[in-house]
């Protein structure tokens, strides 16, 4: 990637793209251990305030709805006002909402800082892969959102290590504390990096209010439906299992907490694993066949892990599991950058991602647990498999193949 990336030149395309992609990984990673840190501290936060379960959960709802609007909101400023500036914004947003629910006195501005946190988390995502891709040779592309999409992850695991060392010694007025350490990386995008000329000559001729974008023909109108459909799907399955897998594991296989936090391990390793093979696959092999062998992989491969009852096969098998449920990821970057212009680009990536991160995940846990009701978790669970093969024909009847192409201006 270093040879192929040599010859773009910083003048041209701003900070570097070297620079560009270790600014969004970072913002990402920083991103999820700001949007977890609360659910490895929950338990501690239950206790200072006293709260029910329903107080607890309208917390990380609270989080979740901010992402939702976060999404809408910072993707189009950055369509406006440029990527740099919403990105160090958004990156300081919630670092510094993150830090000051420390100094929350009781639930409801507890309430009010999450869902702070959630308007800067959502906005992040799209605007640094809007950056890396703009920035980033055709044939790399895929490959470089891939290792911005890692970063995700990272910060989950971050989180846990933070909140294991943090917790025990300054509770978790602590740990959220350690959150204000993103503003460092806002500060240094904001002084670093600035748009490409790519962005510049984009919106220097302006032709419609961006969201319009998506929409501009009939053609377009379906691939951007499909697209929805298909990160719907993608988070749908991502939360159902993340959320709803650690309780399976300890009802039903009787798994404790060391070994939950060990299948948390695999399974993310799992991921991330995914993510840079996925990343790579759409840069060899295409985007449309990548997503559709995906799609059918993750249907035949769900059934089959949830048919195991063997404990040690079910910890490690959860490796290929984390790879097929979360390995998409590694495209999306680009896939979600190569059919609108510039002047749409932030917009496209955080309203399409931003929806199908709303929806899916809050329809996802939702529905694995009416499910879960009349024929338990394993069985529900169990089910997630029936969604992949619509994806898979959605992507093969309406997203057509753009491998290698450069970006529409």
């Amino acid at each position: 990637m270093a040879e192929n990336v040599s010859a773009v030149s910083s003048p041209r395309h701003g900070g570097t793209p070297w620079q560009n992609l270790i600014a969004a990984s970072l913002g990402y990673m920083m991103d999820g251990m700001d949007q977890l840190i609360i659910s490895f501290t929950l338990t501690a936060v239950m206790a200072a305030f006293a709260l029910t379960s329903v107080q607890a959960g309208a917390i990380t709802t609270a989080t979740m709805i901010g992402t939702w609007v976060g999404s809408y909101l910072f993707g189009l400023i950055a369509d406006y006002v440029g990527r740099i500036r919403t990105l160090s914004f958004t990156i300081l947003l919630y670092a510094a909402a993150t830090g000051l629910s420390a100094l929350s006195g009781d639930y409801h501005a507890l309430l009010l800082w999450r869902f702070i946190v959630g308007l800067g988390i959502g906005g992040e995502f799209g605007i640094g892969m809007a950056l890396v891709t703009e920035t980033w040779p055709a044939k790399l592309r895929a490959r470089a959102g891939s290792f911005v999409a890692v970063g995700f992850t990272l910060g989950v695991l971050l989180a846990s290590v933070v909140t294991l060392l943090i917790l025990p010694h300054w509770g978790w007025r602590g740990v959220m504390v350690v959150g204000v350490l993103p503003a460092l990386l806002a500060a240094w995008a904001r002084f670093r990096l600035r748009d490409s000329d790519t962005f510049r000559q984009g919106v220097s001729h302006r032709r419609r209010f961006p969201f319009w974008d998506l929409f501009a023909s009939g053609s377009l109108s379906k691939t951007t439906l499909a697209l929805l459909l298909m990160t719907t799907i993608q988070n749908f399955g991502y939360y159902a299992i993340m959320i709803w897998m650690p309780t399976m594991l300890e009802k039903t296989h009787h798994f404790t907490l060391a070994h939950t936090t060990e299948w948390t391990l695999i399974t993310s390793a799992g991921m991330i694993a995914g993510i840079i093979l996925f990343g790579w696959l759409c840069d060899t092999l295409g985007r449309r066949p990548s997503y559709i062998g995906l799609f059918v992989a993750t249907a035949i491969i769900l059934p089959l892990y949830f048919a195991v009852r063997n404990p040690v096969i079910l910890l490690w098998a959860g490796f290929a599991l984390g790879a097929v449920v979360n390995g998409g990821m590694g495209g999306y970057g680009a896939l979600l950058a190569e059919y609108y212009p510039t002047e749409a680009r932030s917009t496209s990536e955080n309203f399409i991602f931003g929806t199908g991160r709303g929806v899916g995940g809050g329809l996802g846990p939702l529905l694995i647990g009416v499910l879960a009701v009349r024929m338990g978790l394993t069985g529900a669970l169990s089910l997630l498999f029936l969604i992949y093969p619509l994806a898979a024909l959605v992507v093969w009847r309406w997203v057509p193949e753009r491998k290698g192409e450069e970006l529409p201006v």
